[in-house]
């Protein structure tokens, strides 16, 4: 069941472990109840994708994930044909004598291999959240191709005739901002930017996601995960590596940060080699000394 408010919205999400800001529940609110596809924008680890997962979750829907990439084509993202059931069918019935309507045979749902955008719309199969991942890593003749899908939910077979959806999926398209998608897409959507969360948003964040770590521990990993993200560094960490970065320090048994413990793990949190170099040499001591400092003041 669509939820009837953005308060119910917020709940159904936080009741699939996802915090999700006013802003942020009421676009996700309007794409169920309208019903619109969802085009969110935002940094990796940003938990764009996390939305999709934790909306078929709440919403008792399979999720249909497509993930994008350059030369994405029809075959691999909508539908193909099962070539070699299709011969098999061919020469069955060439040995048996069966040849009147044989092609109209061929071409028929028994050979037809859904792919991801024809099984969100398949209206023989239920209802789903349909995921079309990092859109900006396709190329544009892909973006064209969707255009009938997100506008009509329907795709046009040759040979086999028009699907449409009998219940519209729920659509969420993500993208990391590589490159610029067309603005028939965007007119298609409602758009939302996911940013970084606040310290007391991740903070709640990381009560959820890492219950049992310390209260002392976990308010010094945010207070640093967030000035880190203001460095000049070129891949701020996100939330999955706050949440990797405090496992692993629980893992280790520190109560509290300390210098030499954060460079030792900071392969953890960082994942480029230039910023962990950048971090150091901008003084690591002096930021954990900070992070502490601004920690106690948070609890």
């Amino acid at each position: 069941m669509i939820p009837a408010s953005i308060a119910e919205t917020s709940a159904l999400l936080a009741a699939q472990g996802y915090l999700a800001d006013r802003q942020l529940a009421t676009a996700v609110h309007l794409a169920l109840a309208m019903p619109r596809p969802l085009f969110l924008e935002g940094e990796p680890g940003t938990g764009k994708t996390e939305i999709a997962k934790v909306l078929a979750a709440g919403l008792g829907r399979r999720l249909v994930r497509l993930q994008c990439y350059d030369g994405l084509d029809l075959a691999a993202s909508a539908y193909e044909w099962d070539h070699a059931g299709q011969l098999m069918a061919i020469r069955l019935g060439e040995a048996s004598g069966r040849r009147e309507g044989l092609a109209a045979n061929i071409y028929s749902s028994e050979f037809l291999l859904r792919r991801p955008l024809l099984s969100a719309i398949d209206p023989d199969l239920p209802p789903a959240v349909l995921l079309i991942d990092e859109l900006d890593r396709a190329d544009e003749p892909f973006e064209a191709f969707l255009l009938e899908l997100l506008g009509d939910f329907q795709l046009s077979i040759p040979q086999f005739g028009v699907v449409r959806a009998r219940e519209k999926p729920v659509v969420v398209l993500t993208s990391n901002r590589t490159r610029e998608v067309h603005d028939a897409i965007r007119r298609r959507c409602l758009y939302h930017w996911v940013d970084y969360p606040d310290a007391a948003r991740e903070a709640a964040i990381l009560r959820i996601k890492a219950p049992g770590l310390e209260a002392k521990l976990s308010a010094e990993v945010v207070a640093f995960v967030q000035r880190v993200r203001g460095a000049e560094i070129f891949k701020p960490p996100g939330v999955a590596e706050t949440i990797d970065w405090a496992l692993a320090l629980a893992a280790l048994d520190q109560r509290e940060l300390d210098a030499e413990m954060v460079e030792d793990t900071l392969g953890v949190l960082l994942k480029y080699q230039d910023d962990i170099t950048a971090l150091q040499a901008a003084g690591l001591a002096a930021r954990v000394a900070q992070a502490k400092s601004e920690a106690r003041l948070a609890l």
